[in-house]
């Protein structure tokens, strides 16, 4: 997926192999399956990446976090390099 893919406006969650460890900087993801290591480098992408299991979508996750319209963009960006790299995975309605 490219980051100009990744739809806000969908439904995502963190993949259940992914683990958080928040640091100074963001945070780390680490995937168990494919061993990817990535760099969350704002506090603010963290506070998303965490609220986007019970977010209705992305898109509302990044405003729960207090994520200015203005900054969706880069958000988006970020939010689709990681979903490319199998961090995210898109929830499915039941």
């Amino acid at each position: 997926m490219s980051t100009a893919d990744f739809d806000l406006d969908r439904a995502w969650s963190l993949d259940p192999q992914v683990a958080l460890r928040p640091e100074r900087f963001g945070a780390l993801a680490y995937h168990f399956g494919t061993r990817r290591l990535s760099l969350l480098r704002s506090p603010r992408l963290l506070e998303v990446m965490r609220g986007l299991d019970t977010a209705p979508t992305a898109r509302e996750a990044c405003l729960a976090a207090g994520v200015a319209e203005s900054e969706l963009p880069q958000l988006r960006s970020a939010l689709g390099t990681l979903a490319g790299n199998g961090m995210l995975a898109e929830r499915v309605a039941a």
